[in-house]
């Protein structure tokens, strides 16, 4: 699968979304009362880990100046994948995964909305009809009169995710792919661990666990969004990322009991009609 024609991006993506669901399982059972920030070095560390002998192997067999390009580009999408992660662990913390999911579903449309200003891609009357779908569905879920931090986490969330997305159209071309997720993940370190200091919390073994289970869920998530995106306008795949739904219910339902409220499922209902206008 190449991603360079709309059928295969969206297979790619459908497949990431699986793995991100999973990596939502993983940091929901390490439990609301996680530290965080430890947490969040810990995935970055083992995401570096993981990475760290592919990259070294494309950095031997790849020209210096390929391999020192995009360095800020690179830096601010580690910097804001920290931020992201922060706010995925507290929305999950409170959140049934059906729900926060659906929320985090937001991000395909701040996708297509920021591709059409900052991008110019076009956008149809049909797909500013399918963003509009997407937006009820998710005052649906919301309930304003019933927002909660969490809530208020999980759609800062999926800003900083689309922002984070939309920047992939922006690195280097010739430069290896996972290379670029190591360099991402390397920046991400120092705030990452200045945090996890600052923060002072025991280490935890369980934290160990569920951080290099979700580290390879999110590479894995990770991968499919640079494929996915890199070749093909944004708006035309971004919709298959609403599979990611479908996981969410069925695997909060299987390992955490979750049987999400009316309004959950009404609102979601409108996001699939949203991915398939």
């Amino acid at each position: 699968m190449s991603g360079k024609t709309v059928s295969s991006a969206i297979f790619i993506l459908v497949l990431g979304s699986f793995f991100a669901t999973l990596c939502d399982v993983f940091i929901k059972m390490a439990g609301a009362d996680v530290a965080i920030f430890q947490f969040t070095f810990l995935r970055a560390v083992f995401m570096c880990l993981i990475l760290s002998p592919i990259a070294l192997v494309q950095f031997l067999r790849s020209s210096r100046v390929s391999a020192m390009q995009g360095l800020k580009l690179h830096f601010i999408r580690g910097n804001l994948w920290v931020l992201a992660a922060l706010l995925l662990v507290v929305s999950l913390a409170e959140l049934p995964l059906a729900t926060a999911n659906a929320v985090f579903y937001t991000a395909p449309i701040f996708i297509m909305l920021f591709g059409a200003v900052f991008y110019k891609e076009r956008l149809t009357i049909d797909i500013a009809f399918a963003a509009v779908l997407g937006f009820i569905g998710i005052l649906v879920i919301l309930r304003p009169t019933a927002l909660s931090f969490s809530m208020i986490s999980a759609i800062a969330f999926a800003i900083v995710l689309a922002a984070n997305s939309l920047l992939i159209k922006k690195l280097p071309q010739e430069q290896s792919m996972l290379y670029g997720l190591f360099i991402t993940q390397l920046f991400a370190l120092p705030l990452a661990g200045s945090l996890a200091l600052w923060e002072g919390q025991e280490f935890d073994l369980d934290v160990l666990m569920y951080s290099v289970l979700s580290s390879m869920c999110s590479i894995l998530y990770s991968v499919s969004c640079l494929i996915g995106y890199r070749f093909i306008e944004s708006s035309k795949v971004t919709s298959a990322e609403y599979s990611g739904l479908v996981f969410a219910f069925l695997l909060g339902w299987w390992i955490f009991g979750d049987t999400p409220d009316l309004w959950v499922f009404v609102g979601s209902f409108s996001l699939l009609l949203h991915c398939f206008t």
